[in-house]
C-alpha cells in the first residue's frame, strides 16, 4: 500500500507542475502503459548456452510500464521473471528516460537499456519468431545485451532511413572470465558506435541494412584463466557473454514483404546476421610466455557466427519459420587453441488467435563438435507467449 500511495503522490506531483494542455496531448501523462508477458514451454532436451532446460518451465515473465513523463522525456520499466535450476530471479532490464524533444534529429536516452547493436537485439525476446535467440546472440552477447549506460542517436534528414549511434556501457555482463579475481576491470568498458539504414520497395517490399562495432575494453581473455572459463561463467549472470573478445563487428540485413503492405493477413520476412569477435587471448600482465605459439594464436585469435531466417505468416493465425545458424568458436588448451563448432537448425510452427498471443512448435537439431560437450541432437520445445494489457510497438 506504501508504493502505490507513493506512486499516486508522485502522480500527483507531476500533474501539479504540468500544463493541462500538455496533458491533453498525450493520455500517457496520467495513464501509463502496464503490460505482462507470459512465456511457458515444455521441452525434450537442453541445448547448449541456452535458457530453457529439458521439461517443463517458464521463460521471460515481463513486467512493463511506460509513459511519457513530460513533454521533454518519456521513461520505461521493464522487469523480468525468470526461472532456471529451480530458482526464481528478478531481472531489472530496462529503466531509462529518453528525450522527446531534441532538434535536428537526436535524442538520448540513459539508464538500463538495450543495446542498439544488430538487428534481433533491441526487441524483446517474446517478439521472436522462434523459442531461442539465435546461437551467436546466446554466445556472444548472452542471449540479448542489455546494460547501465547512454546512447545518442541521430535520425538524418533523408529520403531513405538513416540513423546513427553512440553507446557507452559499464559492460559488466561482457567482461571476460576472471579466475583469481584480482582484474582490474574498466568501470565503463563498453563502446559502440552503429548505423542502420533503410526503404521501402514499392507499396508491398521494406528492407534495412545495418553495421555495427563493439570496443569491449574487458573483453580479453587471459591464457592462463581461460581453460576455468566455463567454470567462471557458471556463477556469472545468466545473461552473461560465454565468448568474449576486445573488438565484435556486427553486420545484419532484413526484408518485409506484405502484399498491398497490409500485414495483418500475410507477410514474409527475411532476415539475417554475422558476427565476428577478434582479439579474444592476451597474455596476462606481470607473466611471462608460457611457451604459447604467439604467431598460432594468432591466426585463430577470433569467434565468428551467423544466421539466416525466414517466417512467412500465411494467414491471420498460422507463421511458420526456419532458420539455420552456426558458431565457431576457439577455447585455448595447454599451448594451442582448440576450435569449436555449433550448428543449428530449427522450423517453428506458431498459431496466433490475436495479435496478443502465440503457441509454437519447434523442431531443432543441432550438432556440436567439441562445443560443451553437445552432441548431434533433436529437440521439440512446446511454448505459449502471451501479452496483457497495453504493450508498445515493437521494431522494425
Amino acid at each position: 500500500m506504501s508504493a502505490l500511495n507513493t506512486r499516486v503522490s508522485l502522480l500527483a506531483l507531476a500533474c501539479a507542475f504540468s500544463s493541462y494542455s500538455v496533458m491533453a496531448e498525450d493520455s500517457s501523462l496520467t495513464n501509463p502503459n502496464i503490460s505482462a508477458v507470459l512465456d511457458g514451454y515444455y521441452q525434450t532436451g537442453d541445448r547448449p548456452l541456452a535458457e530453457r532446460e529439458e521439461g517443463f518451465g517458464l521463460g521471460e515473465t515481463e513486467l512493463a510500464l511506460s509513459a511519457n513523463i513530460d513533454d521533454n522525456f518519456y521513461g520505461k520499466i521493464t522487469t523480468v521473471i525468470e526461472s532456471a535450476d529451480g530458482e526464481t530471479e528478478l531481472n531489472l532490464e530496462e529503466a531509462f528516460i529518453q528525450t522527446l524533444a531534441l532538434p535536428s534529429g537526436l535524442s538520448a536516452r540513459a539508464g538500463r537499456f538495450l543495446s542498439d547493436i544488430g538487428y534481433l537485439n533491441n526487441q524483446h525476446k517474446h517478439t521472436d519468431s522462434f523459442t531461442e535467440r539465435p546461437a551467436a546472440y546466446r554466445a556472444f552477447l548472452g542471449n540479448h545485451y542489455y546494460d547501465d549506460g547512454i546512447r545518442l542517436s541521430y535520425v538524418a534528414p533523408t529520403d531513405l532511413y538513416w540513423t546513427m549511434g553512440v553507446e557507452a556501457f559499464s559492460g559488466d555482463s561482457l567482461r571476460a572470465a576472471d579466475e583469481h579475481g584480482d582484474r582490474d576491470f574498466d568501470d565503463v568498458g563498453v563502446f559502440t558506435a552503429l548505423t542502420k539504414i533503410g526503404g521501402d520497395i514499392g507499396v508491398e517490399s521494406s528492407w534495412q541494412l545495418g553495421l555495427s562495432y563493439l570496443r569491449n575494453e574487458n573483453g580479453l581473455a587471459y591464457a592462463e584463466e581461460h581453460e576455468d572459463e566455463d567454470e567462471e561463467a557458471e556463477d556469472e549472470h545468466s545473461h552473461s557473454a560465454s565468448y568474449t573478445g576486445e573488438n565484435t563487428y556486427i553486420a545484419d540485413f532484413v526484408y518485409k514483404w506484405a502484399p498491398n503492405g497490409n500485414y495483418k493477413y500475410q507477410n514474409l520476412t527475411l532476415s539475417g546476421e554475422y558476427f565476428r569477435v577478434t582479439d579474444i587471448f592476451g597474455e596476462e600482465p606481470g607473466h611471462s610466455d608460457d611457451g604459447m605459439d604467439d604467431h598460432e594464436i594468432g591466426d585463430d585469435d577470433y569467434h565468428e557466427g551467423w544466421y539466416l531466417s525466414s517466417v512467412y505468416q500465411f494467414s491471420p493465425r498460422w507463421s511458420a519459420g526456419v532458420r539455420y545458424g552456426e558458431v565457431d568458436a576457439h577455447e585455448i588448451h595447454e599451448d594451442h587453441l582448440d576450435p569449436q563448432k555449433l550448428k543449428e537448425t530449427e522450423v517453428s510452427l506458431a498459431w496466433h488467435s490475436s495479435h496478443f498471443t502465440a503457441v509454437r512448435f519447434q523442431f531443432t537439431h543441432q550438432e556440436g563438435t567439441n562445443f560443451d560437450g553437445v552432441e548431434d541432437d533433436n529437440v521439440f520445445t512446446l511454448q505459449y507467449v502471451m501479452t496483457l494489457g497495453a504493450h508498445g510497438a515493437h521494431q522494425f
